[in-house]
C-alpha cells in the first residue's frame, strides 16, 4: 500500500503516516533517520510549540502539542527542502581500534585491517537519535554498501565504551550491557554525564562525529 494512502484515523500525509497518540502527541511516519533528524530541527526552529521533539529511525514524535489538527496540518504540508541545513557541533572520538570484530569487518568488507580503520575514521557520522542507554547516539553516515549484520547470538556483555557497527549504524556504548553490535575499538569517551555542562549527552542529536585513532 502506497505510505500516502487514507489511514486508519483518516490523515494523510506527504511524508507517511501521522497517528494521534492520547491527546496531546502526534507520531510521525517519515522515510528514515536522516529525514526524522531534519524534520525535528524544523520543528524545535519554531513552526510548531510543543513539549519535546523525540526523532528515531523512521519517525518523529511531537509531544506536548495543543492543537493536534493544527500541528497535524503543518506536518503534511512540510517537505525536506523548506528544512535550512542545520550543522551541529563536531566531536572529535579518539579510538583504539583493537575491537573483537575487526577481522570480522575487514571480511565482509574485502579489505585490510588497515581499511577499516581508513574507512571508518574517513566518515563524518551524523547523531541521529538517541535510545537503548542514556547517552547511545545511533549515528548515520557509513554508506549503505558497508552496512553489516549484527552477531547471531549477542554477547552478554560488551565493555563501556565499545565502538560498533550495526546495519548501517555507528554506535558507542555508554556503559557497559549485553550487545550485538559489531566491535571495532573502544574509546575512553564519557557518554552521559550529568554535570556535563549544556546536557548530559556527548553526542545529542544533529552532532556531527568523526572518529580519529588514539
Amino acid at each position: 500500500m502506497d505510505r500516502r494512502s487514507v489511514h486508519s484515523d483518516g490523515s494523510r500525509t506527504r511524508r507517511g503516516r501521522t497517528l494521534a497518540v492520547g491527546p496531546h502527541a502526534l507520531l510521525v511516519e517519515v522515510s528514515g533517520a536522516d529525514e526524522a533528524r531534519v524534520l525535528a530541527d524544523w520543528i524545535r526552529a519554531g513552526p510548531l510549540v510543543c513539549d519535546d521533539v523525540v526523532p528515531a529511525a523512521s519517525t518523529v514524535l511531537l509531544d506536548g502539542v495543543a492543537d493536534l489538527d493544527r500541528a497535524r496540518s503543518i506536518v503534511e504540508n512540510w517537505s525536506p527542502e523548506q528544512a535550512v541545513a542545520q550543522h551541529g557541533a563536531l566531536v572529535r572520538i579518539p579510538v583504539h581500534y583493537d575491537g573483537e570484530d575487526l577481522g570480522r569487518v575487514a571480511d565482509l568488507w574485502g579489505v585490510s585491517l588497515d581499511e577499516v580503520v581508513g574507512r571508518h575514521t574517513g566518515c563524518e557520522f551524523v547523531s541521529s537519535f538517541t535510545g537503548f542507554a542514556p547517552g547511545f547516539a545511533y549515528l548515520t553516515g557509513l554508506p549503505p554498501a558497508w552496512a553489516v549484520s549484527r552477531l547471531e547470538s549477542p554477547r552478554a556483555h560488551v565493555p563501556a565504551g565499545s565502538v560498533g557497527l550495526a546495519d548501517a549504524w555507528c554506535g558507542i556504548y555508554p556503559t557497559s550491557s549485553p550487545g550485538g553490535w559489531l566491535l571495532l575499538g573502544r574509546t575512553d569517551a564519557v557518554l552521559w554525564d550529568l554535570d556535563r555542562s549544556g546536557g548530559p549527552a556527548l553526542l545529542p542529536p544533529g552532532t556531527r562525529v568523526r572518529f580519529v585513532v588514539a
